[in-house]
């Protein structure tokens, strides 16, 4: 018997191999499209459209950003990329992560790896940068978990950590259209691109 296919079509034509991507089957139009329509949460989120990875990203790469004192536009990016590997791949939340073990996360560093390389960035980022973006993330998950996913706070302040108040304030989640999230992680991406 062939092996299992282990690789996916993209809307780019590109054919991506999911246990060994190269840089080269890797655009940018790709990501963006298939994280607009992944749902964060597993879709259980209150609002009209579902909270998509792509806003999750752009809302990561402003707090890593807002958190910088100068931030450089390759972490900024980074940080914009941090779960590009979910374009293929999903969205799981934590729990089933764990369920699944370590081959989900070997995937993801492979896939992540091939994404960095892609964009210019290391293959793998520098541990000061993957901290300072989990900072991020975690903030990101908070806002989300009281704002759209019916988490009390004292109950996201024991799973994501208890946040900046000031920082907290200041920022604020966008529900809209795939195809507007889509476009507004492109330009992002293209803006950080430019600077580099």
């Amino acid at each position: 018997m062939p092996p299992p296919r282990a690789w996916q079509r993209m809307l780019s034509g590109r054919r991506l191999d999911l246990l060994d991507p190269t840089p080269v089957d890797i655009e940018l139009e790709d990501i963006a499209h298939g994280l607009a329509f992944v749902a964060r949460w597993n879709g259980q989120t209150q609002g009209d459209w579902p909270y998509c990875v792509a806003e999750h990203s752009l809302l990561v790469e402003e707090i890593f950003t807002r958190a910088s004192a100068k931030p450089e536009p390759r972490w900024q990016l980074a940080a914009l990329l941090h779960d590009a590997p979910e374009y293929v791949i999903g969205d799981m939340i934590s729990p089933v992560k764990a369920a699944v073990g370590p081959e989900y996360g070997a995937l993801d560093d492979r896939l992540a790896a091939a994404i960095h390389i892609r964009f210019g960035l290391p293959a793998k980022l520098p541990t000061h940068i993957k901290r300072r973006i989990k900072a991020a993330d975690k903030l990101s998950a908070w806002l989300e978990a009281t704002q759209i996913a019916g988490f009390s706070v004292t109950e996201a302040n024991r799973f994501f950590g208890r946040p900046d108040p000031d920082l907290a304030a200041t920022l604020s989640l966008h529900l809209r259209p795939p195809a507007e999230a889509r476009s507004a992680y492109v330009a992002r991406c293209e803006t950080l691109l430019a600077a580099l």
